[in-house]
């Protein structure tokens, strides 16, 4: 049969295959698009949107509980998870359904299957048509990741979920043990933890939320605990029995192992990359633990085959990926794009309350030889954030005490995740102290925190 060609060829239809696909049309490109399961991918399938769709029930069904506070009556408050799951899975496929607009809009062809490459510029579908061949000098490798399964901790759909599991339960946990408390875990954690189920959490870092500043994750911890969570830090789950009413997990704490008990169990220990079945090693194709090791500009080795998103490493954000495919569909319509920072790259977790962070925390920005001005704002000062009845919270900025550079910006409170891009936007345009002490926030608002937190780095701040 013959190959049908094409001037870019994505393998992978999520945030940053469907992105690149477009942009590449937009700059005139004849573009394919592979996908073996679903367009939009994780994000929108089975991660960002529908878990976010999740936790918008939770916060509502933890408001009503809060109504005598704002001087409404709200009686026999409950909820149906089935119908919680049902519109979770509504929003997700609305969404899909948008990106097949998307493709025929932009008219990128779209082939369902599972694709290998099959040599230079040429690759192999195989879907409900059976194989088809296509071709072209530039293909773009955007498959992403999936959950990591430890040995011993594999989840079997009944007492042991990953996050899949996790978005559509077949029953309300009692009691639940998430392993792992990066934003996936925490996020689960705090879903359930609101609807009713005593929630442990197991980290084996030092701490919650890892790669947060220290300072932001202990402020979370402590409202996590005040919610009712157990928090196990320096833990390690060594193995899970499993029966027919639970599971028995063996947990190391400071060299002992003491057994708990639970009914379900999540498993949020990182993501493994998408790379088997492409045919990479036989490409040349360069993998290290997982992901495709690429140049700045998201090149791997292999002249023509660029690799975004997940499978080309961390940061595993969406919002990265989509960058990273607009950069790539440029870079081969001939443009110039700049490199991304990964250092400019927000990271939002949608627990209760949110955490948001931009740069380098504090004891990175410390490692790296910088001398510093922090600064920090609490909820508790912001007229806002105490009229919305959400008076728990910080903003925390850290500059360079020489240039006046903003480092990095670190928050956790009520609607950080759409804050934080404020910050992002200054990092953009290397901003200073300077500027963002000139700029007239909006008042009230809750981003009045943003100035004071820089005010306070400097000595200045007005209202602590």
């Amino acid at each position: 049969m013959a190959a049908q060609n094409f001037d870019m060829i994505v393998v992978g239809a999520g945030p940053g295959g469907y992105v690149a696909a477009i942009r590449g049309a937009q700059l005139g490109l004849n573009v394919a698009i592979v996908e073996r399961e679903h367009l939009g991918g994780i994000c929108l399938n089975w991660g960002c949107i529908p878990t976010k769709a999740l936790l918008r029930s939770a916060e509502v069904f933890h408001l009503m509980h809060r109504a005598k506070e704002f001087g409404l009556k709200a009686d026999n408050i409950g909820y149906d998870l089935d119908a919680v799951v049902a519109r979770s899975r509504g929003v997700a496929k609305q969404l899909s359904g948008g990106i097949g607009h998307l493709m025929k809009k932009n008219k990128v062809t779209v082939f369902m299957g599972a694709a290998k490459l099959t040599g230079k510029g040429s690759l192999s579908v195989t879907g409900a048509k059976g194989e088809e061949t296509l071709s072209a000098p530039h293909i773009v490798l955007a498959t992403g990741a999936r959950a990591r399964e430890l040995p011993g901790l594999e989840a079997d759909g009944d007492r042991v979920w990953t996050y899949k599991h996790a978005l559509q339960p077949g029953r309300m946990p009692k009691d639940l043990l998430v392993i792992g408390s990066g934003a996936i875990g925490i996020e689960f954690a705090s879903f359930y933890n609101t609807l009713g189920a005593k929630t442990t959490v197991v980290e084996v870092m030092d701490r919650i939320l890892p790669v947060e500043d220290a300072e932001i994750a202990a402020f979370a911890k402590k409202s996590f605990v005040k919610q009712g969570m157990t928090i196990l830090e320096k833990a390690t789950v060594k193995k899970l029995d499993r029966d027919a009413s639970g599971v028995t997990a063996h947990i190391e704490m400071n060299g002992k192992v003491e057994t708990r008990r639970f009914d379900t169990v999540i498993s949020a220990v990182g993501i493994v990359g998408n790379v088997e079945g492409l045919g990479l090693e036989e490409q040349g194709v360069e993998v290290d633990r997982t992901h495709v090791v690429t140049d700045e500009f998201c090149r791997t080795k292999v002249p023509g085959l660029y690799a975004i998103g997940d499978i080309a490493g961390a940061p595993w954000l969406a919002h990265k990926a989509s960058h990273e495919g607009v950069m790539v569909a440029e870079l081969i319509a001939g443009q110039k794009p700049h490199p991304i920072k990964p250092n400019s790259i927000a990271g939002c977790t949608y627990c209760h309350p949110q955490v948001a962070s931009v740069g380098l925390t504090e004891e990175k920005a410390k490692a790296a030889g910088y001398e510093l001005k922090v600064g920090r704002f609490p909820f508790i000062g912001n007229g806002k954030a105490i009229a919305l009845g959400e008076a728990e919270g910080m903003v925390k900025t850290i500059f360079d005490a020489k240039t006046g550079e903003l480092l990095g910006a670190h928050m956790v409170g009520a609607e950080v995740t759409e804050m934080i891009q404020g910050y992002v936007v200054g990092r953009s345009l290397e901003t200073t102290e300077a500027e963002l002490m000139e700029t007239v926030f909006p008042h009230p608002t809750l981003s009045e925190m943003m100035h004071e937190s820089v005010l306070d780095a400097y000595g200045r701040a007005l209202h602590i």
